[in-house]
């Protein structure tokens, strides 16, 4: 038989008409249809739930994400914690369960729950191996359309927050990321603790919390989506039986919150007896729906999401040995997130780390990046892109997440076009729109004596 010939890296193969069709075949499929692409459907069910499917049969476990447009932004500003403390009471008791029997039942199953709420939504999720998934889909119903909100547990809850937060004070990350976020939002949700004070938790009533319950936990205000070992129909006869009595309800329009941009850099210093000083250095950033969020996220992972690739580290951590960490993200949230770099460095050293961080900001505007930088991170944001879609559980989240920001069911696919698409000049035009290194919010946790750096234009 016949033997041709190709070229890979400058070498010539031989090898037989049939292998070389095969390998040809191969390539073009690798290349045309990426590997991690989600055979997934979306159905806007009766009574208004979104909902989203995907079959994996690799493994006989069912993933369920609900995701509940409850959050922060829908409480009083005095009544902050209210949303993180319904969805924490879900579990605390039914009509027909106690806290310990819904404990136990989810023990019995290997069932996983887990339930949380962040700055812009509430979300249930559930883990159930597919011979469980009747008594699974039972359990998720009973404490998403049962709770009854015990007096003893949510004093009981309310004590165990305080204690969280109160611990958490002890953490120079915590307490730099909280006065950070305070001073860059002012009077917006995003500017307080998910989980409230103590002061705004002692206000909550139990009539708060059944209200905000009843307003918010609808159908009609939820995404739902379920992946692994159950196939569309099975999914939505057991959604029919276990979710039929959820009855829909009218939504208040959602509130329009005002952040104004900080006129001049603001220094905030809090003296602790640190070695290190814990420093956050940023300011506001960019909505996810912002049609420049892949020019951003290329742009960030050269200046400082990359890791050892990035400039910040190679400065900081590579040529000065500064600090062992450097990085810097923008988070992409409902309204604008922010921008910032976090380090940890010696006191003594602190300025010094603060001006070059400043210096790199002001590098990254002055001209393009290089093919290589430019090359390197598509090459990481693509390349990494399959990570998030490598179990079954965050497939699930993932369903929910492209439904709530309006990506597309098909965003998967998509994704890496998107960040080829990005030019070197798309790289130098954003960080002159989103970076700002003349008006900042610099937050230091430090030994303020050895760092000799004092509040500046903090009211």
């Amino acid at each position: 038989m016949k033997s041709n010939a190709i070229t890979v890296n400058g070498v010539k193969l031989k090898m037989k008409p049939v292998i070389l069709t095969l390998l040809i075949a191969l390539v073009f499929i690798f290349n045309c249809a990426p590997l991690w692409a989600i055979d997934a459907t979306r159905k806007v069910l009766p009574k208004g739930i979104c909902f989203l499917h995907s079959e994996q049969r690799n493994l006989p476990v069912v993933k369920v994400t609900l995701l509940i447009k409850a959050s922060p932004l829908n409480e009083p500003p005095e009544k902050a914690g209210l949303a993180n403390l319904v969805s924490e009471l879900l579990m605390e008791g039914t009509k027909t369960r106690s806290s310990d029997q819904i404990s136990d039942e989810w023990e019995f199953i290997g069932a996983e729950v887990y339930i949380s709420t962040n700055n812009d939504y509430t979300t249930m999720n559930l883990s159930v191996l597919k011979k469980d998934i009747a008594k699974g889909f039972e359990l998720f119903s009973d404490i998403l359309l049962n709770p009854t909100f015990p007096e003893a547990e949510i004093e009981r809850r309310k004590d165990l927050i305080k204690g969280s937060l109160k611990q958490m004070e002890e953490s120079p990350d915590y307490v730099a990321m909280r006065k950070f976020r305070e001073t860059i939002y002012a009077q917006h949700p995003y500017g307080r603790s998910v989980e409230g004070t103590p002061e705004t938790l002692d206000s909550i009533k139990r009539e708060d919390i059944v209200a905000f319950y009843k307003t918010y936990y609808r159908p009609n205000n939820s995404i739902l989506s379920i992946v692994g070992d159950i196939t569309l129909e099975e999914s939505i006869a057991f959604l029919n039986r276990s979710l039929s009595k959820w009855e829909e309800g009218k939504i208040p329009e959602e509130r329009a919150f005002k952040i104004s941009e900080l006129p001049k850099t603001r220094i905030i210093t809090i003296d602790r007896d640190l070695t290190q000083a814990n420093i956050i250095l940023g300011h506001l950033g960019i909505k996810r729906s912002n049609h420049d969020y892949y020019a951003v996220s290329v742009m960030n992972y050269i200046l400082g999401g990359g890791g050892f690739a990035s400039r910040l580290m190679e400065r900081i951590r590579d040529d000065m040995g500064l600090a062992y960490d450097v990085h810097s993200f923008f988070t992409s949230d409902k309204d604008r997130g922010v921008f910032q770099v976090g380090v940890q460095t010696k006191n003594e050293s602190a300025k010094r780390v603060i001006d070059v961080i400043v210096e790199e900001l002001k590098k990254i505007q002055k001209e393009p990046v290089s093919d290589e930088n430019l090359k390197d991170a598509k090459a990481y944001l693509t390349g990494s892109f399959p990570r998030r879609l490598d179990t079954m559980s965050k497939i699930a989240r993932f369903l929910t997440m492209t439904e709530f920001y309006n990506l597309g069911i098909d965003y998967d696919r998509r994704y890496a076009e998107y960040i080829h698409s990005v030019t070197k000049e798309d790289v130098l035009m954003v960080s002159r729109k989103y970076l700002n290194p003349e008006n900042y919010v610099l937050v230091i946790v430090a030994d303020s004596k050895k760092t000799g750096i004092s509040n500046k234009n903090n009211d």
